[in-house]
């Protein structure tokens, strides 16, 4: 016991260092696919996707039948998306950084089923996973 109280600012410190570093962790990021996932569910048209790259990125190649909206546009596009609210909706971009907040977007503005595709595209192309232009 006597150790605990000579010890007390260590103790709080590691503490709190050891919680700043389990804080990206615990932080709720959204709902997120796989690329497995999205495959399943693209393939038995359970989903649209939403590209939010900018329309050069889009270009450069984009999953089949997906719909390009830029990040910075989807407030002001989510009129485009209200036919597919029953339908699971599938945010893509680069990395899956710029699609994490358009799911929390897509979530806020009541789509049920919004998600992020977990590495974006480019873990789509890692997967080796076709892109069409």
């Amino acid at each position: 016991m006597k150790f605990l109280l000579d010890n007390i600012w260590l103790i709080g410190i590691a503490l709190l260092s050891g919680g700043a570093l389990m804080w990206p962790n615990l932080q709720r990021r959204g709902a997120k696919v796989s690329t497995l996932q999205a495959t399943q569910l693209l393939n038995q048209g359970k989903a649209v996707v939403v590209d939010v790259r900018e329309p050069a990125e889009f270009s450069a190649g984009h999953l089949r039948d997906a719909k390009n909206i830029p990040a910075g546009e989807l407030s002001n596009r989510l009129g485009e998306l209200d036919k597919f609210k029953s339908k699971a909706v599938i945010a893509v971009c680069q990395s899956g950084t710029r699609s994490a907040k358009a799911a929390a977007q897509l979530k806020n503005a009541g789509f049920n089923e919004a998600f992020s595709l977990d590495g974006g595209v480019a873990a789509w192309q890692a997967q080796g996973l076709p892109l069409t232009k």
